[in-house]
């Protein structure tokens, strides 16, 4: 558990999050405008999201399937009945004057999520619940001196509103936090996660106290972080500014905040509004929002195999480490190139290729596995080499690179060039007798004890067999030799 110590002790930081995660829906949550992103400004609104007079909201069935399938991914109670609600406030990127979102009576209560962290530990940190919302649209304070633009595309896009307990102690467990959940979002295809598009983004919920106190202190609330590691930022500045403000004697004001990416600062938005300022009431539009127990049922029998559950399937069927199962499950299309490679071979071996090997290569060219330059059933053609001794593991990376530069297929490579490991018993004992022959005096101080010298013999065989002797059989050729 992760504190900060300051100049009078140590303080724990308390964090919850809210994060709104865009839906993946072709049309809006109460119309039927578009939602694709990118599009000229103002060119997916209709006379709903716009709050021309006399329009009436009609409840998108997909929107609601995918918050249900949401909620079954984050093991948490679907309710099957709920309630929309105006929440008011102005904005002039908001028409209506007011959101339709859910505030006593949500779509999805109280659930789970299992955090990954370092060392194979979890951790679970409490959903609170989940509720259907409206975006608004985007102002946009950079394109004119004095005036204001208002681009209205995103208004009434549908969003999940996913509150967490205040169970995170640490900005590392909050990282862990939004990648585990963008995981089980895009796994469940409910929505795509792209943070840098603005289809998911958190708002942060931190106080601070002393180490050992229950009661929890003044919250701020840092809004509409849009990375990961924005988020991780804002809490390290903003804890500490916390810190300094108690212990100077003063008191922390509860306001909701922006991160300055430029300054690296959080900045005062504007004192904090309760529920009651909202003026929460029914949406008089809308009836409640009644759901059938066998429709809930028969969304949960579609689910797919989410990140937790495969990771540990990963570790039992393969025999993988924590880490690299965990490695190997954040994103579904990393797990699923994964187990092409390893379908029918070594579980761990195809798990060293694809995370240190592949991914490697990946993350240096900023290229995620849709766009990697080998195939799976390549990659595993290449583990099929290795493992029948046609090539070792020391060529399989000069095979490897070659693949990545031509494309070619590892068999190819190794007929070509001529790289077929060196089994013949009889072939690698010529090449010691001649290594060992030319350096008796190295044998002579091999055999008085300077043992690091077996490495420089393994080399000269190496090198004399273009690097293609057999390394198990060469070192135990060569052990004989020596002991003799």
């Amino acid at each position: 558990m992760a504190c900060i110590q300051g100049t009078t002790g140590e303080w724990e930081m308390v964090i919850g999050l809210e994060v709104h995660a865009q839906i993946t829906s072709k049309a809006k949550l109460f119309s039927g405008a578009s939602t694709v992103f990118g599009n000229e400004p103002n060119a997916n609104v209709s006379f709903v999201d716009a709050a021309f007079p006399g329009m009436l909201p009609v409840i998108n069935k997909k929107c609601v399937e995918h918050a249900v399938r949401t909620g079954l991914g984050l093991k948490a109670q679907i309710n099957l009945t709920s309630v929309f609600d105006r929440k008011n406030y102005f904005y002039a990127d908001l028409p209506a004057g007011y959101q339709i979102s859910q505030f006593l009576q949500p779509i999805v209560g109280k659930g789970e999520i299992i955090l990954d962290l370092k060392g194979g530990e979890t951790r679970t940190v409490g959903i609170t619940r989940l509720h259907l919302e409206q975006d608004a649209g985007k102002s946009m304070h950079d394109q004119s001196p004095k005036e204001t633009y208002v681009d209205l595309n995103r208004a009434g896009v549908a969003l999940m509103e996913i509150v967490s307990e205040p169970d995170m102690r640490s900005a590392e467990e909050t990282a862990a936090y939004l990648k585990k959940l963008r995981a089980i979002v895009r796994y469940l295809g409910t929505c795509d996660g792209n943070m840098d598009e603005g289809s998911m983004r958190c708002d942060v919920n931190l106080s601070m106290r002393r180490m050992g106190d229950e009661t929890l202190g003044t919250r701020c609330e840092i809004k509409n972080v849009n990375s990961i590691r924005f988020a991780m930022q804002a809490i390290e500045y903003e804890a500490r500014r916390q810190v300094e403000i108690l212990e100077s004697g003063g008191t922390v004001d509860q306001e909701t905040r922006l991160w300055d990416t430029t300054k690296g600062i959080t900045r005062t938005m504007r004192s904090k509004e309760e529920a009651h300022d909202y003026r929460y009431f029914p949406d008089p539009d809308l009836l409640p929002l009644k759901l059938d127990a066998a429709w809930v049922d028969d969304i949960a029998k579609t689910l797919p195999e989410l990140p937790d559950d495969k990771k540990n399937r990963f570790i039992k069927d393969y025999g993988l480490t924590v880490y690299d199962a965990m490695v190997l499950t954040a994103e579904k299309e990393n797990a699923d190139f994964f187990e092409k490679v390893a379908k029918g071979r070594d579980g761990k071996l195809a798990s060293n290729w694809v995370t240190s090997g592949l991914f490697g290569v990946l993350n240096k060219t900023g290229k995620d596995i849709s766009q990697s330059p080998i195939s799976a059933e390549a990659l595993g053609g290449l583990i099929d080499l290795i493992s029948d001794d046609t090539i070792s593991s020391r060529i399989a990376k000069d095979v490897f690179e070659e693949m990545l530069e031509t494309g070619k297929e590892a068999a190819t490579i190794v007929k070509e060039k001529g790289l077929r490991q060196v089994t013949d018993i009889g072939a690698i004992t010529a090449e010691i007798d001649k290594i060992l022959e030319a350096n008796a005096d190295k044998v002579a101080q091999y055999k008085a004890g300077k043992d690091k010298l077996f490495g420089f013999f393994v080399g000269q065989v190496m090198k004399a067999t273009g690097g293609k002797a057999n390394p198990a059989a060469l070192s135990k050729i060569l052990k004989e030799k020596l002991s003799s």
